[in-house]
């Protein structure tokens, strides 16, 4: 198998909040500083930190999660996206070994640097540390037979701090102290809904992004960090049919014993949406994007693309009236945080309701299928009415709902729009609000413990519920999607 060189870091952390998004965000600009092409990676089911990266480079940063896609699949996708790039910076996920329901390694922050063979840099929040930071350091080592990791920087420490570090660092041979980060009191985010901000609710955030570079040009060894990246093995480059749904490969380690899983599509499938779709005339397929609708997988996206789709945006909260389209893609986002506005766009409302009703192909995930809802309470308790397709209404709950990885299966007997009876495909939630008609349609599972729900309403052409579905873990169902649209337009 042919085999090529992408250099490439990861930036992991032992826990969450050790600041891991705010120092890739000022990496990303600092790195892409003299005409270097970069091009960034979140691990995990994350679609805010994707849009740090974003907003810093100026184009989508991709997801990569070895729960949702096999080893195969994850390595095609990375390969397929770091293609014609000079750097590949990945964002790890909460502590470095935390994977799925803390019982696997699978879909954690080190299954991603196994899988990609890619050199690990340790974000430690050394701030009144000192010596500790040695045996902190070698417990994540000696986890594992190879951890991957070849470096450390140092937040929220000062130079004095730091040369005390260095000097602890001597004690672990292999692995680097590549330099640190003050506290920048200018250059903070804070939080809030759902524990989240976006990149654009941070006042002069381009400023901050270049305040944070020029400091870490002062505290970082860059030609070090650089030569970690180009230290990075080859990668074998995987065919597209390695990419699109096969069954996981098991391994051997009891770390990720949870790999062994069913095969989500069989080889007549995989077969099937293997054809070339080029050549085809493109599908116009309106999604929602503003404020309310910004959670959307460039994965996802990407494979509507290849599969024939010509995404057409527009905004639910700005747009009178629902583009030229042959079907529509309602993503998740915060319809909540402008209710007031979405519901005073009735004229796009009624032409919403108007097209499912008339059998318009339409998928709808957490916000968007809030959306679709009868109505939907603000945080005040304030009901707004908004497309009344689904007879339900949402309130907020006090913690969140359903949280995590799970596995959706089309129940038996019932064949689905675009999803065949027993078929599965991959997702998770992540939301605080309910409704009462959360639809019975499929079976959600979660990987670990076993628990399971009725989730998805099916009507019409209409796949909708609480889960963001990947859709590369099966394709198939974006294939079926399309195509139906494609019939649709003729």
């Amino acid at each position: 198998m042919q085999k090529k060189s992408f250099p490439r870091i990861l930036i992991a952390a032992p826990q969450s909040g050790s600041g891991k998004t705010y120092l890739t965000c000022g990496l990303l600009r600092l790195l892409s500083g003299n005409g270097r092409r970069l091009h960034a990676f979140k691990c995990g089911p994350d679609f805010i930190d994707p849009l740090f990266h974003k907003q810093v480079l100026g184009i989508p940063s991709g997801n990569l999660d070895s729960f949702f896609t096999s080893e195969e699949q994850t390595l095609a996708l990375f390969a397929k996206e770091a293609e014609g790039y000079d750097l590949s910076v990945m964002e790890g996920v909460m502590g470095y070994y935390d994977g799925l329901g803390g019982r696997a390694l699978t879909a954690s922050s080190y299954d991603l640097a196994r899988i990609t063979k890619t050199p690990v840099i340790l974000v430690i929040n050394a701030r009144g540390m000192s010596r500790t930071v040695v045996p902190l350091i070698k417990g994540l080592l000696s986890y594992t037979e190879e951890s991957w990791i070849r470096g450390v920087i140092f937040n929220r420490v000062s130079s004095s701090a730091y040369r005390i570090l260095t000097r602890c660092m001597e004690e672990i041979p292999g692995v680097k102290a590549l330099g640190y980060l003050p506290e920048l009191k200018d250059a903070s985010w804070a939080s809030r809904h759902l524990g989240l901000i976006q990149p654009e609710e941070i006042p002069l955030f381009q400023n901050q992004i270049d305040a944070l570079a020029n400091q870490l040009k002062e505290t970082l060894d860059l030609e070090a960090l650089l030569s970690l990246a180009q230290s990075a093995p080859p990668l074998p480059l995987p065919s597209r049919s390695s990419s699109s749904g096969a069954k996981p490969s098991p391994s051997p380690s009891k770390d990720t014993a949870l790999r062994e899983e069913p095969t989500l599509l069989s080889p007549d499938q995989m077969e099937e949406i293997a054809r070339p779709f080029f050549l085809q005339k493109k599908v116009p397929i309106a999604i929602a994007r503003d404020a309310s609708f910004s959670f959307f997988y460039e994965e996802n996206l990407r494979l509507l693309m290849e599969y024939g789709a010509k995404p057409v945006f527009f905004s639910p909260m700005k747009d009178a009236h629902l583009p030229k389209a042959s079907g529509l893609i309602l993503p998740g986002g915060y319809p909540e945080l402008h209710l007031q506005e979405l519901s005073r766009n009735i004229s796009l409302l009624q032409e919403i309701r108007d097209a499912i009703e008339s059998g318009m192909p339409t998928l709808a995930e957490c916000g968007g299928f809030l959306y679709l809802q009868k109505s939907v309470q603000d945080m005040g308790g304030q009901s707004f009415p908004l497309v009344n397709l689904l007879p339900g209404s949402a309130h907020k709950n006090s913690r969140l709902v359903r949280f995590g990885y799970l596995e959706l299966t089309a129940k038996a007997g019932q064949d689905l729009p675009y999803l065949s009876s027993g078929e599965k495909i991959r997702g998770h939630e992540f939301h605080y609000y309910d409704t009462d008609t959360n639809g019975e349609s499929c079976t959600a599972e979660k990987p670990v413990g076993g628990r399971s729900w009725d989730c998805m309403v099916s009507y019409k052409n209409l796949l909708a519920g609480f889960p963001h579905l990947y859709y590369e873990s099966n394709p198939a169902l974006i294939r079926r999607f399309v195509e139906r649209c494609r019939g649709l337009d003729g």
